[in-house]
């Protein structure tokens, strides 16, 4: 197996481990999950630049690797959820909606056929990514005890709960809107992949 799909292996083997790592009661732990969760997301960033500039590209790497992002990233917002920072309802609507694009473009790249990724999907993701990392950063440092010490009032200003409801609420309306919007746009393209071959 080519490295590119050895890499996208690890990061879903890595996902498992970030959550339950972050998910443990112990400040030190949390504190490798941070940094399970970056090493994951970096093997997506690799193993895309070493399939672009040595061409290994698969179809098995085509359909794994969107996946195994969306997988990481999943975990994340499910252990904020189980966590009590952001509701189950919005997460659901997220991941409904990820997974149904990545579903379709991974079927499409099957029937050897292509879906174009909008800027305004790539924007979506961006402010998914940033809005996860800030979390993340903010709540590990917050549970962590040599970091939060003395902080207590910056911490508490950065994770206040009606902020993070608010990112999210509106992050959960982009997400929807964009995938309606790309649903729409592409409805013929889905139409002819969906259609009955003689």
């Amino acid at each position: 197996m080519i490295l590119p799909n050895q890499l996208t292996i690890l990061r879903i083997i890595l996902t498992p481990v970030f959550l339950f790592l972050f998910l443990s009661d112990i400040p030190l732990l949390k504190q490798i999950s941070l940094a399970v969760f970056i090493i994951a997301a970096l093997t997506d960033w690799y193993d895309g630049w070493l399939a672009r500039k040595f061409n290994y590209i698969t179809s098995w790497g085509k359909f794994w690797d969107p996946l195994a992002d969306k997988i990481l990233t999943s975990a994340a917002f499910i252990g904020f959820v189980i966590l009590r920072i952001i509701p189950l309802w919005m997460v659901i609507i997220v991941l409904t909606r990820d997974f149904i694009v990545t579903g379709l473009r991974a079927y499409a790249d099957y029937k050897g056929k292509s879906f174009p990724t909008s800027f305004y999907a790539k924007w979506k993701t961006l402010l998914q990514m940033t809005f996860l990392y800030y979390l993340l950063l903010m709540y590990v440092g917050k549970n962590t005890s040599e970091i939060y010490s003395g902080h207590e009032r910056i911490f508490s200003i950065l994770m206040n709960n009606t902020a993070i409801y608010s990112c999210m609420f509106v992050i959960t309306l982009i997400t929807f809107h964009s995938g309606a919007t790309y649903l729409y746009n592409n409805r013929q393209l889905i139409a002819n992949l969906f259609k009955n071959e003689d």
